[in-house]
């Protein structure tokens, strides 16, 4: 990897915005420098350097969330990179899926895509990592797939009853509950959403 072309500040950093490979959602921004650098393409995981400790620190060392590197990219003044990743869990140390949670303009009402599902699932992965009090995915994982199932099926009736009465705002507000039990299904079983797209691409 030729680091020739990046223009790092004057502190020996050059700013780097994570993005998911997955979702395309921006996921944190961090500060890199030649040795970081040099450990990510070592390692294949994301190695940032702590401004604030005043050392390299592997993303998902402690945690468990890694990032693995899939493409490291450089603007074209050379001054920033875009790494895309695939993350492991959470980005963000509050729990979130992206560091970018809080909106100050505008309401996010936009549309969304995919990715939301991927978002979803890291959300109920790091739940079964790290369990949380009160949490209704815990729950469910604490009752086992017996239970999982039960709702699964559950919901598939509900969704049919809403599609047969051609309530528009039932059939959305049930069939995104299918969709998060079959979620919760699938971490059970050890299976990630990544596993049934792989499989609908083969039917295109």
């Amino acid at each position: 990897m030729d680091i020739s072309k990046i223009k790092f500040d004057d502190k020996g950093l050059v700013p780097v915005v994570v993005q998911d490979v997955k979702t395309n959602a921006v996921l944190m921004l961090a500060y890199m420098n030649e040795e970081s650098i040099a450990k990510t393409e070592d390692t294949g995981n994301m190695v940032y350097f702590s401004r604030s400790r005043q050392e390299l620190w592997l993303k998902g060392g402690t945690s468990g969330n890694l990032q693995t590197v899939h493409e490291l990219k450089i603007d074209c003044d050379g001054d920033t990179l875009l790494a895309l990743v695939s993350q492991e869990g959470v980005a963000c140390h509050t729990g979130a899926y992206s560091c970018f949670a809080e909106s100050l303009l505008g309401g996010g009402e936009y549309p969304g895509g995919y990715g939301i599902i991927d978002e979803l699932f890291a959300v109920i992965e790091d739940r079964k990592a790290n369990p949380k009090e009160g949490s209704y995915t815990n729950y469910l994982f604490d009752k086992g797939i017996d239970k999982i199932l039960k709702k699964v099926g559950e919901e598939s009736a509900e969704v049919i009853i809403a599609a047969k009465n051609g309530e528009l705002g039932e059939i959305k507000l049930e069939s995104a509950d299918l969709l998060y039990h079959l979620l919760v299904m699938l971490s059970e079983r050890g299976l990630t959403p990544s596993d049934v797209f792989s499989v609908l691409e083969k039917r295109r």
